[in-house]
């Protein structure tokens, strides 16, 4: 199988990962930071450790500030719903996630004011149109780090001295960009910082985190047990526990941490260089295919490894179903839960199909891609048409 499918999920996994969850599982299993023996210390230790990492990687000064989630889009919840309140105003684009616009929408319902900035045809926004948007009640600025439709990268700095001449907050979804891109949550003037494990750190499935600038008070998704504090009826408001109620998945932080190092060990330029060169074959391999069609950003340097793509007539249902089935090319075909994206590159009805590399892909897979989409596309359409979709569209 060719695994083109990484904006999703990550995979395959360095071996470390596994190894490092393996010996968790096995001779440590205990409860982070609730019990005093040896088991409960050392799963502590790998917290505690994990936490240093993601400080050093996005250039954290406090590692407590790091609050750990099932995924990115949980993060993204208790950012959002944790900062804004009745009578904010939130700027945000039109090329969000899901993980974005949803809890946005519940937002909406609670007397928050939202407004979304037309992004252009490749994904790209103009910090001027954010600035435009800003209200004299707004209270944060909420933007992906880069689409994960189109691969567009947002221009956080910039977006970032707005936000600090205005007294605003940042809210950044790295979804697509951590692990990859440089993340500097100082330099960047961002002030939560969304991320998944398990998609450019390497990690399982069901880690994740959000970063809290100091002095920053939000509004808990949950409480309950932290471990400390156990006396008193309210939820502690000690950093990270204030916000991490209940039993850590130290399993799954043991195995982010191994691919944390794996990052800082095989460095992350020379992950991103691999990345963007075999992002670049393909962009220019799929150029001679009749009918076929590329979204997001010309300039490979505006976007990361990350590519949409239609073939004219051919639903993207199908195209993924055939690539699956009779190449074993594992992608991604449907809306991406990005509606708002979709709608912006005018392609919410016909779908597209995606592709996204990783590391672990290689210029051999990248080749056997392109021959196979040119067969695809050489199909007549009324034979094509015959072909089934057991895509879910989504």
């Amino acid at each position: 199988m060719i695994y083109f499918d990484s904006a999703a999920t990550s995979w395959p996994k360095p071996i470390e990962v596994w190894k490092a969850m393996e010996h968790c599982i096995r001779f440590v299993g205990a409860n982070p930071g609730r019990s005093g023996h040896s088991m409960a210390l050392e799963a502590g230790r790998l917290v505690d450790e994990t936490r240093e990492l993601l400080a050093s990687l996005f250039n954290i000064r406090n590692p407590d500030q790091i609050v750990f989630t099932l995924n990115a889009t949980e993060a993204l919840n208790l950012a959002i719903k944790g900062l804004l309140k009745e009578g904010d105003h939130v700027v945000t684009s039109s090329m969000e996630h899901n993980s974005v616009t949803r809890p946005l929408q519940v937002m909406k319902g609670r007397g928050v004011e939202v407004t979304k900035v037309p992004c252009a045809a490749d994904g790209s926004i103009k910090v001027k149109d954010l600035e435009a948007a800003l209200k004299p009640n707004t209270a944060a600025v909420v933007i992906t780090h880069a689409s994960n439709v189109t691969g567009t990268l947002m221009p956080i700095g910039e977006i970032g001295q707005l936000t600090k001449k205005k007294g605003l907050r940042l809210i950044v979804d790295a979804a697509q960009t951590a692990g990859v891109f440089d993340l500097d949550v100082s330099f960047m003037g961002i002030h939560l910082l969304a991320f998944p494990g398990h998609k450019g750190l390497y990690g399982p499935t069901g880690t994740g985190g959000l970063y809290i600038a100091e002095g920053l008070e939000l509004t808990p998704l949950k409480e309950g047990g932290t471990g400390s504090k156990s006396e008193i009826p309210d939820q502690p408001d000690l950093m990270p526990e204030r916000y991490e109620s209940g039993t850590l998945n130290s399993v799954g932080i043991a195995g982010l941490a191994a691919g944390l190092k794996f990052i800082r060990r095989e460095g992350m330029e020379r992950i991103r260089k691999h990345e963007m060169n075999l992002t670049h074959r393909f962009l220019e391999g799929v150029k001679e295919i009749q009918g076929l069609t590329v979204y997001g950003p010309k300039d490979l340097y505006s976007r990361t490894p990350v590519v949409s793509f239609s073939l004219k007539g051919k639903p993207a249902g199908a195209v993924g179903t055939i690539l699956d089935q009779q190449y074993k090319i594992a992608c991604r075909a449907g809306l991406h839960c990005a509606p708002d994206a979709h709608r912006t590159l005018g392609t919410f009805e016909q779908k597209l199909v995606r592709f996204s590399f990783s590391y672990f892909n290689n210029e051999r897979e990248i080749d056997q891609a392109i021959l196979s989409l040119k067969k695809i596309a050489a199909i007549p359409t009324e034979e094509f048409n015959k072909k089934e979709d057991k895509s879910c569209g989504c």
